[in-house]
């Protein structure tokens, strides 16, 4: 125990000396620290980074991994411009780079790249790269130069493509006649206090043939116009003027200026919202017409068989990609490819019958639409108002036209045709009538009493019958037959509630089933960009989505095609022609074929059923036997506009209510008269807020029917002193007052912004003192027309009426 303690006490003296020892350095000792001056394993993954940024079009990432000398030379948006600017010379859409291998010696590597960028233009350009890389600052970097890109770039070279652009294929009518082809034309206008009053008349004549107008009508354009004024009249082919150039020079006052165009014959009597127009790209959209092979400056398609037939009508681009030196010297080609020709596309339209159709509108708002019956063929498409689609080049004297056109409140650009929506009103009733067949809660000669009343939904919801405002008396007792011959709405009120209550789905499934509720699928117009809608068909889902109570009141309105329900004229007409050729949809074409010069069509014209109707032949029968009745019945709603017509004829008015405002006039109809070269046609016309079917869209059915098969006009509209005259040439139309159901958060001096109304009038229409006092669900009228137009304020309708008296 001693001698431990003892040997303790020597230790700790020991290691008290060892630490007061300056001189000692046991660190001396120990072994040398290991430097890090090996380069890192590999500079694989710096080439794999930068070429996966490269596949991404990252340029910026690509930057990030330059040497700091190659950053030097050269800022980042420099290096990122030059690499759009590759991409963008050589319509490069797409790159591939695929890392081979990497050799590695010590600080310096390279790394060998296969590399592919895919042209849409001129095909793939495959090259074998070296990416030299150096360990600098702990980090691998890329050595870069602008042969990186591809080798031939080298010593600060440049790309330069040579395009090879086809000539645009013509479109052309059914016939071969051109609708819209390359050409000269001359614009036409006058100054009218230039012009000799002695020659005015003569003027007016020679000019009427050329734009397609009366004499008295092209007058009214510059009537009220000052005398210093240049008043656009409308603009010609060369060939169509030739034979009276020299003539109409000899007017004073009368302005011609040749140009050079892609000309659209007839303008705004053409086929316009068929056939659109082009215009130049537009800014916006460069960059993705050049990703195809465009250059950036051309005219493309906007709109109608111009923008849906773009890849035929455009053709194949061709290109040669060229290497230039910095001076411009040429120095290589790198790919070229060939164009092919461009395909001319013949529509399904006869352009003299178009012409009609569209001349037969005048300066009414609405649409009218003709299908061949039994194929789907459209024969011709017109919506009012027009345009001019000549005036898009901005090499036509008239352009100013232009912005008179994109500002019409009557918006001439929308195809009514396919993107107007209305309620159908009466003209719907074939479908009611076949629901009720179907459903066999009724037959054809089921009686019912149609009076001037309906109390189905209670007296507190007294629905009126059109002979009730009228003045004439009660049809009486009907056959459901009659009913439609006479348009009796109590009846299809009646018919309404009962589906209503015995199955709530059936009346809008139906509809559907006619073809109502979707777009029809027309070929030669592009859904994607909404060139045709699908309307509504209001059912229980639609209810649930709009928040909206589904009522018997609901199926009772829809019943006589009131309410909620949309359509499109065209989806009428494809209806029309169903129950016409005895229960077949067809889907409307536009397009008779395609083809390039002296090659086999790619594109031919077949029919294609899309459905059947869902009606038994002896239910439809009963359908077209109404409608028979309806024109050829002397108590039928349209037989008096029909009279003295030689050719069979099955139609159904319509007049739907649009409140405040007047009703929308409908007539839907087919012909019959089975002639060998003559095919039977299906049409539908709609004119807004003009009033009864009977008294305006009727007489235009009756037009298009003389021209087709009479090729003549016999009859006058009631409202024309002579042919394509009214008794006052039609003024510019003046908007009509709008109702408008206040909505949380709005304000008056919104709703003036959004409807372009001054405030001022707003607040006089309505009565109003305090511009800040609006509650949601306030009914107000809005003035477009102006306060000097407006009708006194409607008055407030209950929910449940919303067709109290509505017209056959």
């Amino acid at each position: 125990m001693k001698k431990a303690f003892i040997l303790l006490i020597l230790c700790l003296v020991a290691c008290t000396v060892q630490q007061d020892n300056p001189t000692s350095n046991p660190a001396t000792d120990l072994p040398p620290p290991a430097l890090a001056t090996d380069s890192p394993a590999s500079a694989e993954s710096t080439t794999i980074e930068y070429l996966m940024a490269w596949e991404k079009n990252d340029f910026n990432s690509m930057y990030e991994l330059l040497l700091p000398e190659s950053k030097n030379t050269i800022s980042q948006e420099d290096f990122v411009n030059t690499y759009q600017n590759v991409n963008s010379i050589g319509v490069f859409t797409n790159t591939v780079a695929k890392h081979i291998s990497t050799q590695q010696n010590n600080l310096d590597a390279k790394s060998y790249v296969d590399l592919t960028l895919y042209s849409s233009l001129v095909g793939n350009i495959h090259r074998e790269i070296t990416l030299p890389l150096k360990f600098k600052n702990r980090v691998w970097g890329i050595e870069w130069n602008k042969g990186l890109i591809l080798p031939e770039l080298i010593n600060d070279n440049n790309l330069y493509m040579d395009y090879i652009i086809p000539s645009r294929a013509n479109i052309y009518d059914r016939n071969g006649l051109a609708f819209a082809a390359h050409t000269d034309a001359v614009s036409l206008g006058v100054i009218p206090g230039e012009i000799n009053p002695e020659q005015e008349e003569q003027l007016l004549q020679d000019l009427s043939p050329l734009l397609g107008r009366h004499p008295e009508s092209l007058k009214s354009l510059y009537a009220s116009s000052k005398p210093e004024w240049y008043v656009p009249l409308g603009e010609t082919s060369s060939n169509e003027i030739k034979t009276i150039y020299d003539k109409l020079t000899s007017y004073s006052g009368l302005i011609m200026k040749p140009y050079q165009t892609r000309y659209y014959v007839g303008g705004k009597l053409g086929a316009p919202h068929a056939v659109g127009y082009t215009a130049l790209i537009p800014e916006e959209q460069s960059e993705i017409y050049k990703s195809m092979g465009y250059r950036g400056d051309e005219f493309v398609g906007v709109q109608g068989l111009e923008a849906w037939g773009e890849t035929y009508l455009s053709g194949k681009r061709g290109g040669a990609l060229h290497v230039a030196s910095p001076e411009g010297k040429w120095v290589t080609t790198l790919a070229e490819s060939k164009s092919l020709p461009a395909q001319a596309i013949y529509t399904t339209l006869d352009r003299r019958f178009q012409k009609e159709v569209q001349t037969a509108l005048q300066d009414l708002v609405g649409a009218a639409v003709v299908l061949n019956m039994n194929t789907g063929e459209v024969l011709a498409m017109a919506s009012s108002p027009s345009f001019d689609p000549n005036l898009f080049d901005p090499a036509n004297y008239n352009i100013m036209q232009l912005e008179e056109t994109i500002m019409n409140p009557y918006t001439p650009l929308i195809n009514r045709v396919t993107q107007g929506q209305y309620a159908p009103g009466s003209t719907f009733k074939v479908v009611t009538m076949a629901s009720a067949l179907e459903s066999n809660l009724f037959n054809a000669e089921q009686i019912y009493y149609c009076g001037h009343t309906w109390t189905g939904l209670g007296t507190a919801y007294t629905k009126y019958d059109w002979t009730y405002d009228k003045g004439f008396a009660p049809s009486g007792n009907l056959t459901l037959i009659g009913g439609l011959r006479r348009s009796c709405n109590p009846w299809f009120y009646q018919i309404g509630i009962s589906l209503h209550n015995w199955a709530d789905y059936f009346l809008p499934d139906m509809s559907r089933k006619f073809g109502l509720g979707s777009p029809t699928g027309i070929i030669g117009l592009q859904q994607s960009i909404n060139e045709e809608v699908g309307g509504i068909i209001p059912n229980v889902d639609w209810a649930k989505e709009t928040n909206t109570l589904w009522t018997p009141a609901n199926t009772v309105h829809m019943a006589i095609g009131q309410g909620d329900i949309q359509v499109t004229p065209l989806q009428m007409a494809q209806l029309y022609a169903a129950i016409g050729n005895g229960g077949t949809i067809y889907r409307p074409q536009l397009i008779q074929s395609i083809s390039a010069p002296d090659e086999k069509p790619s594109f031919e014209f077949k029919a294609e059923a899309v459905s059947q109707l869902p009606v038994s032949s002896n239910n439809l029968n009963a359908v077209r036997q109404g409608l028979w009745e309806v024109v050829n019945d002397p108590s039928g709603t349209a037989n008096y506009r029909f009279r003295q017509l030689d050719i069979p004829i099955y139609g159904k008015t319509g007049t739907a209510e649009d409140l405040p405002r007047n009703p929308h006039a409908w007539f839907a109809g087919f012909t019959n008269a089975q002639r060998p070269n003559t095919p039977d046609f299906a049409a539908v016309i709609v004119l807004e807020n003009k009033g009864e079917g009977s008294e305006w869209a009727a007489p235009i059915f009756r037009r298009l029917v003389e021209v087709y098969f009479l090729d003549e006009i016999d009859t006058l509209y009631p409202w024309e002193v002579e042919i394509g005259l009214t008794a006052t040439p039609s003024p510019t139309p003046i908007p009509e007052p709008k109702l408008h159901i206040v909505q949380s958060g709005e304000s008056l001096g919104s709703l003036s912004g959004f409807y372009k109304v001054p405030l001022a009038d707003i607040m006089l229409a309505n009565n109003l003192n305090n511009p800040n006092l609006l509650s949601p669900g306030q009914e107000l009228v809005i003035p477009l027309g102006g306060i000097e137009n407006l009708t006194p304020t409607p008055t407030h309708t209950p929910l449940l009426e919303i067709s109290s008296t509505p017209q056959p």
